[in-house]
């Protein structure tokens, strides 16, 4: 019998990777960009390929966990976070590292959907609340990349401080291997029919669609934040990552909140209210040429992302308990190609204009994103009124 205080423990140390990956190549690519000298264009190429890993990994997880449980996929893929950072820390060519960075993402898309879909299968009440405080532990593993770059690059390479990180990561999967989880939902075998019955739901693929544009911005502010600074506000490189960690440092202070506001007050008020908060701090970061006011918008913007997922996901978790790790990856497939398409567009855009024009993405998908849930919610309103 499993430990529903350990699985959850173990879940927020699978989370607190992946916030590692998602965070990391955002925080070196300006030092990347230079050690290699490429252009945002290639550099943009680096988070595309990482973001495809992640969708390879969203797209498999969900069937395997519920036919097969979590525990071999997720130590195999905490391995593959452990050799592919150390591979971006030690890698001599550009080639290599894109390899690196697809290895990464592989294992982050598989440990994200997995730790929030086992979270969600434990939590017999409050799902979003507990996701919420499993988000935490993202926002720690994401911080903790660029402060740390920004407090030690005066005294170590990038290369040595990934390196140590990488190293860092094996502790958890430790903690995977002696740990017991929960036995498979369908253990006599994954009913492939009801499974691709899920992608005919709408309510399902609209709460992906809102995914798709969340985690879209989320890579971009994620993934290019750093280099904004460092360009349009002219700070260096060790600057601008340090002030990457506001970005994440908010995201955490909101989903510590949100662990007690979600059992307090209705999800779709928060949500509501979080869109309007990183709206105001993404127009702060357009429009100012401020340092204070540029960080704090960039603060504001983490706080108000942080609702999004927790709030998606609840509802998921709880309209489609019975296969819900192949419910979360469909609508995490869906949300991965989003971030696959919008950190790959800003570099472009970016490239070609500049990176505070490619940054209108943002405000654009928090107003989709409010349509989106508006009209998701409306859905389920219609269908309990006709149950």
């Amino acid at each position: 019998m499993y430990n529903r205080k350990f699985i959850f423990i173990a879940s927020c140390l699978g989370m607190l990777m992946f916030g590692i990956v998602m965070t990391t190549l955002g925080a070196i690519l300006p030092s990347v960009i230079e050690k290699f000298g490429i252009d945002k264009a290639n550099a943009g190429s680096l988070m595309l390929l990482m973001s495809f890993g992640i969708l390879l990994g969203s797209l498999v997880f969900g069937p395997i966990v519920d036919r097969y449980g979590y525990k071999a996929l997720l130590i195999i893929c905490a391995a593959l976070i452990s050799i592919g950072l150390e591979g971006i820390a030690l890698t001599p060519t550009f080639w290599l590292l894109r390899i690196a960075a697809f290895i990464i993402g592989f294992g982050g898309g598989v440990i994200n959907g997995g730790t929030n879909a086992l979270v969600a299968d434990i939590s017999e009440k409050g799902k979003s609340a507990n996701l919420s405080i499993l988000g935490v532990f993202f926002g720690v593993g994401a911080v903790g990349v660029p402060f740390l770059l920004g407090v030690l690059s005066g005294y170590l390479s990038y290369e040595l401080i990934i390196a140590g990180v990488g190293l860092v990561v094996i502790l958890p999967l430790l903690f995977f291997i002696v740990l017991q989880f929960p036995i498979p939902k369908q253990v006599q075998g994954f009913p492939i029919k009801e499974g691709l019955q899920l992608l005919k739901e709408f309510t399902l693929i609209f709460f992906g669609f809102i995914l798709f544009f969340q985690s879209g911005i989320e890579f971009t502010i994620g993934g290019w934040a750093a280099l904004f600074f460092k360009e349009e506000l002219v700070l260096d490189t060790n600057r601008a990552v340090l002030f990457l960690s506001f970005y994440w440092l908010g995201m955490i202070i909101a989903r510590l909140l949100l662990g007690y506001l979600l059992n307090k007050i209705s999800p779709v008020i928060i949500q509501f209210s979080s869109i309007g908060i990183a709206f105001i701090g993404a127009l702060a970061m357009l429009l100012s040429n401020s340092l204070p006011v540029s960080v704090s918008g960039l603060f504001l913007i983490g706080f108000g992302f942080a609702a999004a997922f927790p709030v998606m996901l609840g509802y998921v978790g709880d309209l489609y308990a019975k296969l819900s790790g192949t419910a979360f990856s469909i609508i995490f497939v869906m949300a991965l190609m989003g971030g696959m398409l919008f950190p790959y567009f800003a570099g472009v855009v970016g490239q070609m204009l500049s990176l505070r024009l490619s940054f209108i993405i943002v405000p654009i998908s928090l107003c989709c994103i409010a349509t989106l849930f508006w009209t998701v919610l409306n859905r389920i309103s219609i269908t309990n009124t006709v149950k």
